[in-house]
């Protein structure tokens, strides 16, 4: 085929792939409008008539059927209600973003508090989840494992606002029943790398597995290397099966500190390690050099989907402990 000839296809190719991105847009803004107009209206209504819940979902029954009589399907009851439910939550039209689909706004509407929202809308945007996985992140209680700095402590990004304890790996494929080590979890993390980032956090680029570091006298391999381009920093993970030991941390101690030394950069902020285990021991993470360092961390991984409420006490036990040592620091 002539050369001129490739140049045309892919020029219409490209033109192509525009105009459908550019009506995508166009139609997925017009269709948030339309919904969160119809929901304003529903919620006027009801404020109007002073509705209770029983009137109200009177009302929107009768208005369903009428609706779909006229329109279709897409105007059924449940439908109403969400085109309700996302005003409520979105009352600022010219607020919403428009990355984001009815599917996005559906499922953030459905969150329990403001802070919520406006967290898995943030990561929607920038980290460019489409809403499966949004529903991911939503399940596996993304908002609750995000290790957070107490609001008076901080005014801006940090580690510990990105990092999430526990990490949840059960898209590795990995049966937790089964003896893995950890160059089978290493392996597999590199096999669903897209996947790994999207649960890691955000501004997470990955750099190099195994990577080989020489000092005058030994030879040393760290498991995985990252850059998050937001903290401007290298993040090195050591992978450990089974419960953590002060040997773990020690190396990962030195790690650290070779790497500041030895691949850092001028630009660059200091190197943070991130010990990641399958058992943490919070005795030794007391009384451990990471109870110290501000850019050491352990936490725990686990392989499975654990049941939601073994999950939350999971969470809630981690949050304490963080409220009990940002106290007594």
């Amino acid at each position: 085929m002539n050369p001129n000839n490739y140049q045309l296809i892919n020029s219409i190719k490209k033109l192509i792939i525009n105009v459908r991105q550019k009506v995508y847009r166009m139609v997925n803004s017009s269709l948030l409008e339309t919904y969160w107009q119809i929901g304003k209206l529903i919620v006027e209504d009801e404020q109007q008539g002073n509705a209770k819940a029983q009137y109200g979902n009177a009302t929107l029954k009768n208005l369903s059927k009428a609706l779909t009589l006229e329109f279709g399907k897409g105007y059924d009851y449940t439908n109403l209600t969400n085109m309700r439910n996302f005003y409520m939550a979105f009352p600022i039209l010219d607020a919403l973003r428009q990355e984001l689909s009815w599917t996005h706004y559906r499922l953030l509407s459905r969150l329990d508090s403001g802070e919520k929202q406006n967290y898995y809308l943030q990561e929607s945007v920038a980290a460019n989840w489409n809403s499966r996985e949004l529903q991911r992140q939503i399940n596996t209680l993304a908002f609750e494992r995000v290790v957070k700095q107490l609001p008076e402590k901080t005014s801006k990004l940090s580690i510990e606002n990105l990092i999430k304890d526990p990490y949840l790996f059960e898209f590795l494929g990995l049966s937790p029943e089964e003896k893995n080590t950890e160059r089978s979890i290493e392996t597999a993390i590199i096999e669903h790398l897209q996947k790994f980032l999207l649960e890691f956090g955000k501004g997470f680029a990955f750099v190099a597995r195994q990577q080989h570091i020489v000092t005058d006298t030994s030879d040393f391999y760290i498991d995985l290397v990252f850059y998050n381009y937001i903290l401007k920093c290298f993040v090195i993970i050591d992978l450990k099966t089974g419960t953590m030991t002060h040997q773990d941390i020690g190396q990962l101690d030195m790690y650290v500190r070779m790497y500041d030394d030895l691949k850092r950069g001028e630009d660059d902020n200091p190197t943070i390690g991130l010990l990641l285990c399958s058992e943490k021991d919070e005795a030794i993470v007391k009384y451990s050099v990471l109870n110290d360092q501000n850019n050491l961390f352990a936490n725990k991984y686990l392989l499975y989907l654990p049941k939601e409420e073994d999950l939350k006490n999971l969470i809630e036990e981690d949050r304490l402990r963080f409220e009990l040592d940002t106290t007594l620091k």
